[in-house]
């Protein structure tokens, strides 16, 4: 494990990082971009990883399913494109239309916004509150190959809790995903 990154990661109870990264639809996103959130979901991801392709439909469907609550998810790719050209910015817009995203995606070029959130892998989930104070970190759910088989619902239990003016029961879980790809 990279050691600044670990040293630099969000905890439970921290505040939101701000980015101002442009997003797919030709928009640049702030934290000031979803003040109307009562939750703000963040979650690191990319085009090329198979954990967030298998996530992305689940995806779409939190972020249907608690829109009229002010939940909002975006999405931040931080991959570095040389190494992984799948992952630019072309190729995200792309990705976006033809999946169908209902939430932003965001390029985060210099890779600042993933090193200020400590993220390490794609698919990682940061989810805040109101006061955009850092509730849930980790997984969306137990099983990345098959929705029909999670147990457990980690995003959506952390949804439902914040929601309820409750704390999370288990704020923090293990992401399972790739490796989020650092430039050299």
């Amino acid at each position: 494990m990279n050691q600044e990154l670990d040293d630099n990661k969000l905890r439970i109870g921290d505040g939101a990082p701000d980015f101002r990264l442009p997003g797919v639809d030709g928009s640049t996103y702030s934290l000031e971009s979803f003040t109307d959130a009562e939750i703000m979901v963040v979650m690191f991801t990319c085009n090329h990883c198979p954990y967030v392709q298998a996530y992305e439909d689940r995806l779409i469907a939190i972020q249907r399913d608690y829109a009229d609550r002010d939940v909002h998810l975006v999405a931040i790719n931080s991959n570095d494109e040389r190494g992984y050209p799948e992952d630019g910015f072309g190729q995200m817009v792309e990705r976006a239309r033809k999946i169908g995203f209902n939430f932003p995606y965001l390029r985060d070029e210099s890779q600042k916004a993933a090193r200020a959130y400590g993220a390490q892998c794609t698919p990682e989930i940061f989810v805040f509150d109101k006061e955009r104070i850092l509730r849930y970190h980790g997984r969306v759910d137990d099983n990345w190959r098959s929705p029909e088989d999670a147990r457990q619902h980690d995003l959506r239990d952390a949804i439902d809790a914040l929601l309820a003016g409750k704390p999370v029961a288990k704020p923090e879980n293990q992401a399972i995903g790739c490796s989020l790809k650092w430039a050299l």
